[in-house]
C-alpha cells in the first residue's frame, strides 16, 4: 500500500500540471535580479544593523501586497556570547486553507564576518551576500509575484527565515547560533500543519552552478529529491542539476526533517566555494539566468 502522503504527492502532480507554461513565463528573472541588487544596496542584513530592519520591513510590505495572508514570526534569540538578536520569520501564505499545501524556503540574513575571505584584513568584516542570502530571497518573491498573477491549484508557503547564517557551524559550538529561524519555525509550525513536500533554496544564483543532491535530503526525503531533479530534467536543466551524491550540508531544511516534514535543500554550492563567506560575495557573482532557471523550476514543482 502506497504511504497517505505518497498518494497526495502524486495527485498533486498530475493536478499541478495543466497551466505550467503559462505559469513559468510569469517568471520575471530581470525583476528578480533587481531584487538581488535592491537588497545588497541596503547593507547587510545582519540582525541588529541598519539593513536588516530595512529589508525585513520591505519583505513584509511586499509580501503583503503579494499572498493571500502573512504571519510574521517576531522573536528574541540569546546567542552563546549572550547577545540578544531580534529575528523575524516572515511565512506568506496562499490559500491559506487549503489542507494540501507545498512549502518553499530560504533566508533573508547575511553573515556577520567573512571568515573565508582571502585578505585578512576583511575576515571581520560582514559579507554581502548577493548569492548567499539575497538570491533565494529575490527568486522567491518573484515566485510570490507570479503566484499573484496566476493563484496556485493548492496551498503553497513561502518562508523566509532569519538568523540562519549569524553563529559558528562546527559541531563544537553544538550550532546555537545558526539555522536560528527555521529551528524556531520548527518547534512553533503552524497548527495541525503537514505540507506535502518542502524545498529549501540556498544560494541559487550562481553563474554556472552545479547543484548536487544533498544527503540529508537523500535520507530523509528521497521521492522529493527524485521530483526535484525529474522536473529539473523536463525543463532542459540537466547541466545545473547533477545526480551525484553531494555530500551532507547542514541547512535550514534539517530542523524541518527533524519534524518530520518531508523537506531537502536545493543548493548551489559547486562553483561558489570562492567566494562563500567572503567579501567578494557581490552582485556580479550572481546571474540573471541562473535566477529564471530556478524561479521557473520552482514554479514547475507548484503545478
Amino acid at each position: 500500500m502506497r504511504p497517505a502522503w505518497l498518494v497526495l504527492l502524486v495527485v498533486a502532480g498530475v493536478s499541478c500540471r495543466s497551466r505550467s507554461s503559462e505559469a513559468l513565463q510569469r517568471f520575471d528573472a530581470s525583476q528578480a535580479m533587481r531584487w538581488v541588487q535592491y537588497q545588497v544596496a541596503a547593507g547587510p542584513r545582519v540582525p541588529g544593523m541598519p539593513g536588516h530592519r530595512t529589508i525585513a520591513e520591505w519583505l513584509e510590505r511586499e509580501l503583503k501586497a503579494r499572498a493571500d495572508s502573512v504571519e510574521v514570526q517576531a522573536f528574541t534569540h540569546v546567542t552563546a556570547s549572550g547577545a540578544r538578536l531580534e529575528l523575524r520569520n516572515i511565512l506568506a501564505r496562499f490559500r491559506p486553507a487549503d489542507p494540501n499545501r507545498i512549502l518553499y524556503v530560504t533566508h533573508w540574513d547575511t553573515r556577520p564576518i567573512a571568515e573565508a575571505d582571502p585578505d585578512p584584513a576583511k575576515r571581520s568584516s560582514p559579507i554581502p551576500g548577493a548569492n548567499d542570502g539575497a538570491s533565494g530571497t529575490a527568486m522567491l518573491l518573484e515566485v510570490a509575484d507570479a503566484l499573484k498573477q496566476m493563484p496556485p491549484t493548492l496551498g503553497v508557503d513561502l518562508l523566509f527565515v532569519d538568523g540562519e547564517d549569524y553563529g559558528s557551524f562546527e559541531p563544537a559550538d553544538s550550532l546555537k547560533d545558526v539555522l536560528i529561524g527555521s529551528r524556531y519555525f520548527a518547534d512553533h509550525l503552524p497548527p495541525d500543519y503537514h505540507p506535502l513536500f518542502a524545498v529549501l533554496w540556498d544560494m541559487i544564483g550562481g553563474r554556472n552552478q552545479k547543484i548536487y543532491q544533498e544527503a540529508n535530503s537523500l535520507d530523509g526525503a528521497p521521492e522529493v529529491v527524485e521530483r526535484v531533479w525529474r522536473t529539473a530534467e523536463d525543463l532542459g536543466l540537466q547541466r545545473m542539476f547533477s545526480p551525484l551524491n553531494g555530500g551532507y550540508i547542514t541547512d535550514d531544511h534539517v530542523p524541518l526533517l527533524q519534524k518530520g516534514i518531508r523537506a531537502i535543500d536545493v543548493i548551489g554550492f559547486e562553483n561558489y566555494r570562492e567566494w562563500h563567506h567572503t567579501t567578494q560575495d557581490t552582485v556580479d557573482k550572481v546571474s540573471e539566468q541562473t535566477l529564471g532557471d530556478i524561479g521557473r523550476l520552482a514554479l514547475a514543482l507548484l503545478r
